[in-house]
């Protein structure tokens, strides 16, 4: 009995233990600070491993030749077109078909967007908008294509899928070869006042009208070694990615209007009128104020006389993305001359009389204020000529020529706020010729490469404006939006039709992001070459998000893919906070870790080499008379007798500091960041410290750095201005400052969200 209960015992030892036993369970490599190998394309000939494009790049391009007409009817505006375009297959892929973008099917009936988007249950519509959405009074938009005909004026089979066409080649277009081949189209222009729309008309109390025409035309879609052809229907958000070519425009138009756009205005001379055509040549001489070369009282008597008359205008653009125009008898053009680069560049700005209170003090003025500071910062201006339109409740870029919002109230008045956010667009917009009209990104793909890009530009050009511009893109400012509904929160690579939030997650985040590696990871040399970099690589070329990583991280010379990989890949946020601060006292008595390793060793403590160590007040080492230590060369023996030894000097002859602190930081938030630091002294000076992001690279978690001074610290305080986006200033401080009780109570009621 006794054997077998002993049996029974063994085996319920066993049976437990191995119960008890637990088997580790592997893992990959989840360092923020790995590689973004499983993130970014492999580099290739295209597309080189330091972002630069590859010996093998290739972009594709399209000459146009247009012949356009406005019919400003009074009932329905039409605009009519025959075009030729020429397409240059540089690729190492035969074609078989082309694709060619119809964005104003964009509003055709039954269209992409409508079918694709979710009604919700709160329907707010204005009257206009009601009234030309759901009665008979809708506007019937899309494209009326009468024909696509090879050059010999043969038809070609095509299919329109919403806003893309394919046009079907009758043999491949081969590698290095071109094709030509004409569109004949024409659609009803759009009421800008009823609806969202980013080109239309709007009609003023006059009767006449302006034109902001955009995406008018049949355009060649981009063929690329990244994506094939770029197909992505234009839902609205997404805007445009287009390959570079030379533009030959002629616009018909009643007599009496006046119009600008993309590229050079051949006849301008022919176009204005003696007077006219004198200030405008005064305009191109003047470099320190604005030109008025059509007048007030112009505009306000601009109606057509006698029989209706026509003018055509032409145009010449080479090496341009797109070609936009405005039109109207309403203009008033200012203009004047900018020194870019030893070359006369124009800015220019065209506006109603409405605008005029704000535009004639700001508009060109901020045109020549862009071309100055983005061509310092980035490359020279390439083109000769940069127009801004006043356009109703607009903000929107093309090549040469912008939609810019803002009216002075009837009475001519107007706000500060208003004047600021005027010149804030028009630089926003003005400053889009470089992010994405000559650093030619996919727009349709990735928002943030020229909208945030441009933001933060933005924000510099601002700040060279008016020092304290209540710019946008600080990362401060970011901190509800990172704070609100992490369900509705969407990483900054995300596709530009598939965003929630695009102007915090393309705009301001990326604009955000830029600024901590400008201000805290690179300083302000290193990004800047860095960003020069970049846009001079990818200009007049078309760039992908890898191309900027890698070229960011090429040129500085840092590995930056824990920021892109937090930053721009995710949605963590960022919360560093002070988790403990202890001070430290210097013996060169044995502590319980020399005694141990003396142990270790088989030493005797006499034996043992000294070591001077430095212990915490709850250390079970401290001695309270440490703290007594006035001097501690003088009074720490072993320093002591080192300095005599080894150097021949007396403790008085020599710097050294009297106050040791260790300060744990924890860290709350999922990404990786570098500490801010700024301490206080005891006589009010401060100073400022930096430890690099890699400090957290062996703890996620907490990490703890030595502060040696020889001033006593009364606080420290993480990232006071809160240049690192910080969710929570609660632990950012040393002592903890407390909160009173009406301050407690207003935090919680506040609900974060944006």
């Amino acid at each position: 009995m006794k054997k077998v209960l002993f049996i029974f015992t063994a085996l319920a030892l066993w049976v437990a233990g191995a119960q008890e036993k637990k088997i580790p369970q592997g893992h990959g490599n989840t360092s923020k600070f790995r590689q973004l190998y499983d993130l970014l394309p492999t580099p290739n000939m295209y597309r080189s491993a330091d972002g630069a494009p590859g010996p093998a790049y290739f972009q594709n391009r399209a000459d146009y030749v247009m012949d356009i007409e406005l019919v400003d009817d009074p009932e329905q505006p039409v605009l009519k077109g025959e075009e030729t375009i020429i397409y240059y297959n540089n690729s190492p892929q035969p074609l078989q078909h082309l694709w060619v973008q119809l964005d104003q099917n964009r509003r055709m009936e039954d269209n992409f967007t409508e079918l694709t988007t979710s009604d919700g249950d709160n329907i707010m519509l204005r009257p206009g908008d009601f009234i030309a959405r759901f009665t008979d009074r809708k506007y019937k938009g899309g494209y009326t294509i009468h024909y696509v005909k090879d050059a010999k004026g043969r038809d070609l089979p095509y299919d329109i899928n919403y806003t893309m066409m394919r046009v079907d080649l009758p043999e491949p277009l081969k590698p290095g070869e071109k094709y030509a081949f004409k569109i004949k189209w024409e659609y009803n222009i759009n009421n800008l006042r009823q609806g969202w729309a980013r080109s239309g008309y709007e009609e003023f109390e006059d009767g006449r009208r302006l034109y902001a025409i955009a995406q008018f035309f049949p355009r060649m879609a981009v063929y690329s070694d990244v994506e094939g052809w770029q197909t992505n229907q234009y839902i609205g958000t997404g805007e445009f990615a287009l390959p570079f070519g030379n533009y030959t425009v002629n616009i018909k138009a009643p007599a009496h209007f006046v119009i600008d756009g993309t590229g050079k205005l051949v006849n301008r001379q022919e176009m204005f009128t003696r007077e006219q055509w004198m200030r405008w040549l005064k305009a191109m001489r003047t470099f320190d104020r604005p030109v008025r070369v059509i007048t007030p009282e112009e505009a306000e008597n601009n109606f057509p006389r006698g029989e209706k008359t026509y003018k055509t205008w032409q145009f010449k653009a080479n090496d341009v993305r797109d070609f936009a125009f405005a039109a109207s008898p309403r203009f008033i053009y200012d203009a004047m001359g900018v020194k870019i680069g030893g070359k006369t560049k124009m800015a220019i700005a065209m506006y109603p009389p409405e605008a005029r209170p704000i535009w004639e003090k700001y508009g060109v003025k901020a045109v020549a204020h862009t071309l100055r500071t983005y061509s310092d910062m980035l490359f020279d201006y390439p083109y000769h000529k940069a127009i801004a339109v006043n356009v109703y409740r607009q903000g929107m870029e093309y090549p040469m020529i912008s939609w810019n919002y803002g009216r002075a109230n009837p009475d001519g008045t107007y706000s500060d706020r208003l004047a600021k956010g005027v010149i804030s667009v028009i630089i926003h917009e003005v400053g889009h010729n470089w992010f994405p009209m000559v650093v030619n990104s996919d727009e349709r793909q990735w928002m943030w490469m020229d909208e945030g890009l441009n933001t933060f530009i933005q924000l510099r050009s601002e700040q060279m404006w008016e020092k304290g511009f209540p710019s946008r893109g600080y990362p401060k400012d970011l901190v509800d939006f990172l704070l609100s509904d992490q369900s509705r929160m969407q990483p900054i690579m995300v596709n530009a039709d598939q965003m929630y939030n695009r102007g915090k997650t393309a705009y301001h985040k990326t604009a955000a992001g830029l600024y901590i590696l400008r201000e805290v990871v690179l300083g302000h040399d290193r990004f800047d070459r860095a960003l020069k970099t970049y846009a001079n690589r990818w200009k007049f070329k078309h760039p992908t998000p890898a191309d900027f990583f890698r070229t960011m991280e090429d040129a500085s010379g840092t590995d930056l893919d824990w920021f892109w990989r937090g930053w721009f890949f995710t949605t963590d946020v960022n919360d560093i906070g002070i988790k403990k601060v202890t001070r430290f006292y210097v013996t060169d008595k044995p502590t319980s870790r020399v005694k141990a390793m003396a142990r270790g060793y088989g030493m005797k403590l006499k034996d043992f080499p000294v070591f001077v160590s430095l212990v915490a007040e709850d250390s079970p080492d401290f001695d309270p008379s440490l703290k007594k230590k006035k001097d501690i060369l003088r009074q720490t023996p072993a320093l002591k007798e080192y300095l005599k030894k080894e150097y021949g000097l007396k403790p008085d002859e020599v710097k050294y500091p009297k106050y040791f602190y260790r300060v744990t930081f924890e860290k709350n938030g999922g990404l990786v960041m570098p500490i801010v630091l700024v301490i206080t002294y005891e006589d009010g000076t401060k100073e400022k410290k930096i430890y690099p992001a890699e400090i957290w690279r062996f703890n996620d978690k907490e990490v703890s750095k030595l502060i040696v001074t020889d001033k006593e610290i009364v606080k420290l305080e993480i990232d006071p201005e809160n240049i690192t986006a910080d969710v929570n200033p609660d632990n950012n401080v040393w002592p903890r400052e407390e909160k009173n009780e009406g301050e407690k109570r207003e935090k919680e009621k506040a609900e974060p969200g944006y």
